[in-house]
């Protein structure tokens, strides 16, 4: 059964364009090789971060939302948390949007 996930995760500052991009082909590679289906990727651009992770102040966000099951979300994980781009992630299984009844009217 495929649900609906995000995945917003925070790149090192100190990465050029050209390796954020292949960062995140790297990470949406992972999820579509597993089967997920890919919904929305959104570079949010450099950012101050509200306390120091891994002695760094800024972060460059990036939020992917994409429906998938559980293996996915695991490799995934697994990538970032030995990868030595990524300083910080967290992943969310969202509610699924409910059907307007027709009945309301």
């Amino acid at each position: 059964m495929t649900q609906l996930y995000e995945t917003m995760y925070i790149l090192r500052p100190d990465l050029g364009e050209e390796v954020i991009g292949q960062a995140i082909e790297k990470y949406q590679t992972l999820l579509k090789d597993g089967g997920a289906d890919i919904l929305e990727t959104q570079h949010r651009g450099k950012r101050r971060l509200a306390y120091e992770i891994k002695k760094q102040r800024e972060g460059v966000y990036i939020q992917m939302n994409y429906r998938g099951n559980g293996t996915q979300v695991a490799v995934l994980e697994r990538a970032m948390r030995l990868g030595d781009d990524v300083i910080r992630y967290l992943t969310i299984r969202q509610e699924e949007p409910k059907a307007e009844a027709a009945a309301d009217e």
